[in-house]
């Protein structure tokens, strides 16, 4: 019969996460030789490499992407029974790792977590803040335990639920040419220079979309945050389609003003992914509950068009 661990257990699950011994070592305050004697006595007793060692680092093997979903299951389920034989009005606790998209994690942040981490104080959260296409890959690489994103997704072992619905709007410096039209029209965006975001960014795949409806523009520059986009508009290098919430405090100071495009439809929703094959023990169950509770109503609020003074 196996021996093993739930240390084992832990141990394996921390260096897949964090791809080094070094740092699962410091993540189970663990020196690095025990934590290699652990994984070492996990990998003998299955009778398999749990991971590949490439110029340093640790990458799962094709056993241990197996194993990998199973033990992270039975490491919640002991919470739960621990949790379950002090009844179920017992504090929550562990720790919940979450991925969000760049304007959520950047700008909704308090949406996000304020009442769940307030109401589970005992549970520990990592948040990591990327682009779309970079959180669904955590998701299903088992590094997240869920994410919350901007960006379409379609594949088959990701549920997708919706959250709550954000607004794009296009922005320009207030002395810019379309900034002073009265009335705009799809052909007065003919040769406008963009700023974009990077490919996987939720924002940059819609706004493809709304350029697929314009006349021709050139791309003047990608960038990797929204908050950086928004400064190079402001420096007047062209113009940009970004999260009305990442852009209020700029056009409330003047600096950049919303165009006025009822023609385009910028709305899109917001929405968390999951892997389906992935088992979800209580703390997503009560970070999802937490959340839907405090969902905003469906349609965002537009910043108002600035006017100069």
């Amino acid at each position: 019969m196996l021996g093993i661990s739930l240390r084992q257990l832990e141990v394996f699950v921390a260096v897949a996460r964090e791809g080094s011994l070094r740092a699962a070592a410091g993540q189970l305050h663990l020196s690095q030789p025990a934590l290699s004697m652990a994984l070492a006595e996990l990998e003998a007793q299955l009778g398999a490499d749990l991971f590949d060692r490439k110029r340093g680092r640790l990458y799962l093997s094709e056993r241990g992407r197996d194993a990998l979903p199973l033990a992270q299951e039975v490491l919640e389920r002991t919470l739960e029974l621990r949790r379950s034989v002090h009844g179920r009005g017992a504090a929550l606790e562990g720790e919940l790792r979450l991925g969000a998209s760049n304007t959520i994690g950047n700008y909704l942040v308090g949406d996000l977590l304020g009442a769940f981490t307030a109401e589970h104080p005992k549970v520990a959260i990592r948040l990591a803040v990327e682009n779309t296409d970079t959180i669904v890959k955590g998701v299903l690489d088992h590094v997240l335990d869920l994410g919350c994103v901007e960006g379409a997704v379609a594949h088959v072992d990701i549920d997708v639920r919706p959250w709550r619905e954000d607004e794009l709007v296009i922005c320009t410096r207030p002395d810019h040419a379309l900034a002073r039209r009265k009335r705009l029209r799809a052909d007065d965006f003919a040769d406008a220079r963009w700023i974009l975001r990077e490919d996987g960014s939720g924002t940059r795949a819609m706004t493809e979309r709304i350029l697929a409806s314009l006349p021709p523009g050139q791309t003047v520059l990608e960038l990797g945050q929204s908050e950086a986009i928004k400064q190079a508009v402001i420096a007047g290098l062209g113009i940009a389609c970004l999260p009305a919430v990442a852009v209020v405090d700029a056009i409330k100071a003047r600096r950049l003003t919303a165009l006025q495009t009822p023609f385009l439809d910028l709305r899109r929703r917001l929405a968390w992914v999951l892997r389906r094959s992935k088992y979800h023990g209580a703390l997503v169950s009560a970070f999802l509950d937490s959340a839907t509770a405090i969902r905003q109503p469906a349609r965002a609020t537009r910043p108002r068009r600035s006017t100069r003074a």
